[in-house]
């Protein structure tokens, strides 16, 4: 009888996984049949997944973890691997797979948008990084990179810190700078107690770029202070 019951549990707890489906069900299939666009999200991340359990398909479990975030793709590209691990049938392994490709679609994303985008005032800026400034507990220092007609090189994450402060190394700055061949450069962090007015720190490192920028001409053209909604510009405000 202990036997029995342990196989009926063993029986109850394997995974299923997409070979054992119906072929018209198979997400794999579907995307090969009918191409990427047909396949729901859901369906794009079982295929990442690969099995859901006895209680539920990798679709199932899928939709289950769309659910969580209202559908909304950037919301679970914020979850963390031990965000993830919490849902049943998804463990380290799965988790990170998620992360890492959400993550590739973002960069993918990044490096489309930069081909196109061009500055031309600080509601661009603004479009472009807000969403990176979004729900951070913490400070993070950004420097966007044009060429000489102010279109976007390159964004790069200089520094993170603690709900204070973090530190912009001159020197990172103006090497990534010269790397990418920037014809000139903005700064971009954000203030995680919402108060845009710059601090004394923020305007004395602005005039410290400022200064090193013209001498080696790469100037900075506007630094953003960014809360969770809004900004302030120091180009706006003839701080720069």
């Amino acid at each position: 009888m202990g036997v029995f019951i342990t196989l009926i549990m063993e029986t109850y707890n394997q995974k299923i996984t997409i070979k054992s489906w119906a072929e018209e069900d198979r997400p794999r299939e579907k995307l090969m049949q009918h191409g990427r666009r047909s396949l729901a999200d859901a369906e794009l991340i079982a295929i990442l997944i690969s099995s859901g359990s006895r209680a539920e398909t990798a679709v199932e479990l899928s939709r289950r973890i769309l659910c969580s975030v209202d559908n909304d793709l950037d919301r679970l590209g914020r979850l963390s691997v031990n965000e993830l691990s919490k849902f049943k049938g998804i463990g380290r392994a799965k988790a990170i797979t998620i992360i890492a490709a959400l993550e590739l679609g973002r960069r993918r994303k990044d490096t489309e948008v930069a081909k196109t985008v061009q500055i031309s005032g600080s509601r661009d800026i603004k479009n472009l990084m807000q969403r990176y400034f979004a729900d951070l507990s913490h400070e993070e220092f950004w420097i966007i990179l044009l060429s000489r007609a102010n279109h976007v090189l390159s964004r790069l994450l200089i520094s993170k810190g603690g709900q204070s402060g973090t530190i912009a190394d001159p020197k990172i700055i103006f090497r990534a700078a010269l790397e990418k061949h920037a014809a000139s450069m903005i700064l971009c962090h954000n203030h995680p107690s919402g108060n845009l007015r710059p601090s004394e720190a923020d305007l004395n490192l602005t005039k410290k770029l400022q200064d090193a920028g013209m001498f080696l001409d790469i100037p900075v053209l506007d630094h953003l202070i960014f809360s969770n909604t809004d900004y302030f510009s120091f180009a706006d405000e003839e701080l720069i």
